[in-house]
């Protein structure tokens, strides 16, 4: 069982993701830059991420979700990989 500031580390770490998404998808929305359009992806599958270590660990300890959690991070990379050569100049 995780303590308690391991939780709010975890759950702090799920907020700043989430934030970062929403700054940089709002960003994109007002200047149309393509770059913060994968950035902001990016950073919704890395919450996604702290999401599922969240259920992983506080919500469902006995259950096993490291596959959404890898799946996640690799879509992540993945994305802003993507972004970054589809984007290149």
């Amino acid at each position: 069982m995780a303590g308690p500031i391991t939780v709010a580390i975890y759950i702090l770490c799920l907020a700043t993701s989430l934030t970062c998404t929403y700054l940089l998808m709002k960003a994109f929305f007002e200047s149309g830059a393509k770059l913060l359009f994968w950035s902001g992806l990016c950073f919704g599958f890395l919450a996604l991420n702290s999401f599922a270590v969240v259920l992983d660990i506080v919500v469902f300890p006995n259950m096993d979700f490291q596959l959404v959690r890898h799946l996640a991070s690799v879509g992540a990379v993945g994305v802003l990989l993507f972004g970054f050569v589809w984007d290149i100049e």
